[in-house]
C-alpha cells in the first residue's frame, strides 16, 4: 500500500470534528491502492473531450462498490457520472458535490494532470462514504467531461445536474498550493473559409483562395494583439490548410481561442475578432463560418469555503501561496456562478513545471504526484465535513455567493 505523505499520518486535522476528518483520511489512505491506480489507469488511456468512455467507467465502478447509487450518462453528455450517497442520519442536510475531470489534451495526453483529479474526486466521495454515520444530508460525484475543450460542466449545469448542490468542490493539479484562482473568460471558435478550387498554375484567376483569407486572419489578429490589454489572449492552430501546391485552396480551417480576464472586455473582444475573420473573408472574396462552442466563464471566488479548505491544508502542513500569477481557463468558473464553488491547486511537482507540457504529463504519473491525489482527497472530503457537520457554514458561503455577507 503506497504511503499517503507525511502530513496525512502525522499530523491532527483541523478542528471541529477533527476526529470524523481523522476517520475520512484514514479510510482515504487504505484505499491509497485502488485510487492511485485508478490515476495511473486513467494516465495511460487519454482520451479527449466527450471520449471519456473508459475514465469515466472507471470512476462509476470505483464509486459504486463504496455505495453510491451511480448514473452512467446523466443528462444529455455520454461520458457524465453521478453518484449519489445519502448521509446515515438522513437526507436533511447540505447537498455537497464532489467533482472529478478526466479528459486529456489532443496529442499530448494528461498534459494538465486531469488524471489526479478523477482519482482525487473519487478519493474524496470514499472518504465521505465511509463516516456516512457522522452526517446527514448528502454527497453528490460528479464526474465532468471536456474541461479542455467544450465546456462539459456548462452543459452539464443546463441539463439542471448542479440544481439543489450547496457548494462545488473539485482540486486542481498545480507547481504550487493555493485555494484561489482568476481563470480567463475563453471560448473556442472554429473559423471555416470557402472559396473555389483551380489550377494553381494553368488558371489561377479562376480560383478563390481560401487560404489567402486565413493567412489574412492571423495577420489581423497578430496586428491585433499590439491593443490588447495585458490580461487578454488569442491564439489559435490552422487545422485544414488546402491539400495540394498546385490547387488553389477551396476550404481552410482553424481553432481559436480568445480569452479575458475581464467579463465585459471578452465581449468587445469576440465582437472583434468576428469583424476580423468578416474582414479577411471580403478581402479574399470567399465566405466565412465562425462558431463559438465551450464558453467559460470568469470565477467567483467564495471566501467562505476558501478559509475551510485553508484551515484544513494548514492542519496538514500545507502553506496557501496566495493566487497562481499565471492563469488559463476552466468551465468551473461557470459552476461557480450557479453555486458556491472553490477550485484549489495543490503541486504535484516539488520544482516549477509549467501546464500543458510533456514534463507536466509525466509529473502527474510520479509518486509526488500519487501522494498529492490522496492529500487532495483528503482535503476536499474534510472540506465537504466542514460543511456537511455544520450546516451553518453552508448558509454562510451561500450569504457570501448572494453578496448578503
Amino acid at each position: 500500500m503506497i504511503d499517503p505523505a507525511a502530513p496525512l499520518t502525522s499530523s491532527l486535522p483541523a478542528v471541529p470534528f477533527a476526529d470524523v476528518k481523522a476517520r475520512a483520511a484514514a479510510a482515504i489512505g487504505a484505499a491509497s491502492d485502488e485510487l492511485v491506480d485508478l490515476s495511473h489507469r486513467i494516465h495511460a488511456h487519454p482520451e479527449p473531450a466527450f471520449e471519456e468512455r473508459f475514465a469515466s467507467q472507471a470512476c462509476a465502478e470505483v464509486i459504486e462498490r463504496h455505495g453510491y447509487t451511480v448514473e452512467r450518462g446523466p443528462g444529455s453528455l455520454e461520458t457524465a457520472v453521478r453518484g449519489r450517497l445519502v448521509g446515515g442520519k438522513g437526507s436533511d442536510g447540505p447537498r455537497i458535490g464532489v467533482l472529478a475531470e478526466y479528459d486529456a489534451l489532443p496529442g499530448l495526453g494528461h498534459g494538465c494532470g486531469h488524471n489526479t483529479m478523477a482519482a482525487s474526486g473519487v478519493g474524496a466521495a470514499v472518504g465521505l462514504a465511509a463516516v456516512r454515520d457522522a452526517w446527514a444530508g448528502e454527497v453528490v460525484f460528479l464526474g465532468t467531461p471536456a474541461e479542455e475543450r467544450g465546456s462539459g460542466k456548462e452543459i452539464m449545469l443546463r441539463d439542471g445536474l448542479f440544481e439543489g448542490l450547496d457548494a462545488a468542490l473539485l482540486y486542481h493539479p498545480c507547481d504550487r498550493n493555493h485555494v484561489e484562482c482568476a481563470p480567463l473568460a475563453s471560448e473556442d471558435v472554429v473559423v471555416t473559409f470557402t472559396g473555389f478550387a483551380a489550377h494553381a498554375a494553368s488558371d489561377p484567376w479562376m480560383g478563390r483562395n481560401a487560404l489567402d483569407a486565413m493567412i489574412a486572419l492571423f495577420v489581423s489578429v497578430g496586428l491585433w494583439r499590439q491593443q490588447l490589454p495585458t490580461h487578454c489572449r488569442v491564439h489559435g492552430v490552422i487545422q485544414e490548410g488546402g491539400t495540394a501546391a498546385n490547387i488553389i485552396p477551396s476550404r481552410t480551417k482553424a481553432w481559436f481561442m480568445i480569452r479575458s480576464a475581464d467579463q465585459a472586455y471578452y465581449e468587445i473582444m469576440k465582437r472583434r475578432f468576428t469583424a476580423l475573420c468578416e474582414a479577411a473573408a471580403k478581402a479574399a472574396d470567399v465566405e466565412v463560418t465562425v462558431e463559438y462552442s465551450g464558453y467559460a466563464s470568469t470565477m467567483k471566488h467564495n471566501r467562505v469555503l476558501a478559509d475551510l479548505w485553508v484551515a484544513n491544508a494548514a492542519a496538514l502542513g500545507i502553506e496557501d501561496q496566495g493566487k497562481d500569477p499565471t492563469s488559463g481557463s476552466t468551465d468551473m468558473a461557470n459552476v461557480s456562478w450557479a453555486v458556491p464553488t472553490i477550485h484549489p491547486d495543490l503541486a504535484i511537482s516539488d520544482t516549477p513545471v509549467p501546464g500543458h507540457t510533456i514534463e507536466f504529463r509525466e509529473a502527474a504519473a510520479t509518486p509526488r504526484a500519487d501522494r498529492t491525489v490522496l492529500l487532495a482527497s483528503t482535503l476536499v472530503a474534510q472540506t465537504a465535513l466542514d460543511l456537511l457537520l455544520d450546516p451553518a457554514n453552508a448558509a454562510a458561503a451561500w450569504r457570501e455567493f448572494r453578496g448578503e455577507a
